[in-house]
């Protein structure tokens, strides 16, 4: 334990809400980096397959489902001391609700993402409603509305979460690089300003994840490195993106909105099936799914100069995401049939024989034409770094670490994504975890590598038009 970093102490219970993939990768991490009472630390989680692993670890174990009619209940009795850290790494529980709790009784909170409560995905008839956007502007009014007080770090995962960091990292590599002087902004203006100055057009939260192991896909079973159940949310959400305004274009299926931040807009078709052209370093051009994420729209609205309505400057921003081969063969089966499988499994690190998860923001239409900056991290790398979780797991719990150091740091801060902390610190925290972390640049844009054969209805003025990066 001595040569890892301390961060604090966590006084009150420690709840963590979760055990997949993700809950069990952060587990270690609590344990590794924090004092706390070891009788606070509990884990609420329904599958009765996670009882044995908690018992041999000495945790206790709640084997109970969050509802909207319990939550309050449950979740008040598990903080009697008004003090404590909720980490929500669940599915089919409210973020918002519960974050609006924790704030309550005066008890830190962290998530990965702004879930809702079981059902919303799929039984929501709106998608308009069914959008990251929508689910995000009503933590955002919440933050409005009942500013400051205890600190809940919304959407703190790989992405949405560490991609924000990366994109003040890569900024300032690009200063740099430049041979310019300025100076790192302290406050959302001065970072909005900077990226304006640079030519940043826009960014894609590029990855490719190339882990894989021995056996072939099952048919009838959806295989995946992360959680099969997040996954399949968000690809049957609306494609989303955060939109500049660079952009001379706009979908037919395109809808834009006139309330909020109004940083996005979506399009009448799921995510998953969508397709954008982008570039990250081991495979060079590639295809990548265009599946909702917070950091799409949060980016874009935190790098916003001007109003809201009618911005001076604003990036595009998007999820440009090539999962795992198994994830995409999942994908195309379960679309193809119309019926989601099943049989879900996780790829577990043991398993593994090849691969790594290569997630960084690949910053585009500058002098220096675009720069891909990130994590290239592998499973065999991951395996001796933390125990429990691969590639992909490592990146999105050293990220939820680092989140909680910094809540721990700011407790007064109020509600807060990723975009508005200190990337420095988080970085500094989480660095150890993520393996070669890079910058390289690339002369590639999406005009380049298209099949002379078929012409496209492409804008040849700018390569950084999001007509080019759409695929037809």
């Amino acid at each position: 334990m001595s040569q890892h970093a301390n961060y604090g102490r966590i006084d009150g219970h420690i709840v963590i809400i979760g055990l997949g993939s993700i809950g069990k990768g952060t587990l270690p991490l609590i344990q590794r980096h924090f004092d706390y009472d070891a009788d606070k630390l509990s884990v609420i989680e329904p599958n009765p397959a996670a009882a044995e692993f908690l018992a041999e670890q000495g945790i206790t174990h709640h084997q109970i489902a969050l509802t909207p009619e319990n939550y309050r209940d449950v979740l008040t009795g598990m903080f009697p001391e008004g003090k404590g850290f909720c980490v929500n790494l669940s599915v089919d529980t409210s973020s918002l609700d519960i974050l609006k709790l924790c704030r309550e009784l005066g008890v830190l909170y962290i998530d990965t993402v702004v879930e809702p409560w079981a059902g919303f995905y799929f039984e929501t008839t709106e998608n308009a409603d069914r959008t990251n956007y929508a689910l995000r502007q009503k933590v955002r009014d919440e933050k409005a509305a009942n500013p400051g007080g205890t600190t809940a770090v919304s959407c703190c995962g790989a992405n949405p979460g560490m991609v924000s960091w990366f994109v003040k990292e890569a900024m300032m590599t690009l200063v740099a690089d430049l041979g310019r002087d300025d100076a790192m902004p302290t406050d959302r203006t001065g970072w909005a300003k900077l990226m304006q100055s640079l030519g940043i057009k826009g960014v894609h939260i590029a990855e490719r994840d190339t882990q894989a192991r021995a056996k072939p896909k099952p048919r009838g079973t959806f295989v995946n490195t992360w959680s099969v159940e997040g996954f399949i949310s968000e690809g049957f959400q609306p494609a989303e993106l955060g939109w500049g305004t660079h952009e001379k274009w706009m979908p037919e299926t395109a809808h834009s909105y006139d309330t909020g931040c109004q940083a996005g807009i979506w399009f009448e078709r799921p995510g998953a099936i969508t397709r954008v052209h982008t570039w990250c370093p081991t495979p060079g051009p590639q295809f990548g799914f265009l599946v909702t994420h917070n950091e799409a729209i949060s980016i874009s609205d935190y790098y916003t100069v001007g109003d809201a309505a009618n911005p001076e400057f604003r990036p595009t921003c998007h999820y440009a995401y090539h999962p795992s081969d198994d994830a995409v063969l999942s994908l195309h089966e379960m679309f193809g049939s119309g019926q989601q499988q099943t049989v879900h499994e996780i790829l577990e690190p043991d398993e593994i024989v090849t691969g790594i998860d290569e997630l960084g923001v690949l910053l585009f239409g500058h002098e220096k034409n675009a720069l891909w900056f990130g994590s290239r991290l592998s499973n065999e790398e991951a395996k001796g770094l933390a125990p429990y979780q691969n590639a992909t797991g490592l990146q999105v719990t050293s990220a939820v670490l680092a989140g909680m150091v910094w809540a721990l740091e700011n407790p007064e801060a109020g509600i807060v994504e990723t975009d508005e902390m200190d990337h420095v610190r988080c970085l500094e925290v989480q660095r150890p975890y993520l393996g070669p972390v890079e910058a390289h640049y690339t002369d590639w844009t999406p005009l380049q590598d298209r099949w002379e054969l078929f012409p496209e209805d492409i804008d040849e003025s700018d390569p950084w038009q999001f007509r080019n990066v759409l695929a037809t």
